[in-house]
């Protein structure tokens, strides 16, 4: 016959597992959300400074029509002061 005892270390162990379990998951899943929005912000601008360069080469419609779509300008005079800003 076996006689086991349990002590209450176990049951501690086991309950602060089962607290920090999804506090980590929610950590996690914060951060890379917080790492997906910086990337997007990154990737916006080097779109922008892009567009921008193909402007100054070539002044075609499709590429007023990028810019307006990222820099929310309407107008071609906008556009161009916002891209010397962008080059300097």
């Amino acid at each position: 016959m076996k006689f086991e005892l349990k002590t209450e270390n176990d049951n501690y162990l086991h309950s602060l597992l089962q607290i920090f379990k999804p506090i980590f998951s929610l950590l996690i899943i914060i951060i890379f959300c917080d790492v997906a929005l910086k990337l997007g912000i990154i990737s916006r601008y080097y779109q922008t400074e892009h567009s921008c360069r193909l402007l100054n080469v070539e002044k075609s419609k499709s590429n007023f029509k990028k810019l307006s779509k990222l820099s929310k300008f309407k107008s071609k005079q906008r556009i161009w002061e916002f891209c010397r800003e962008v080059i300097k």
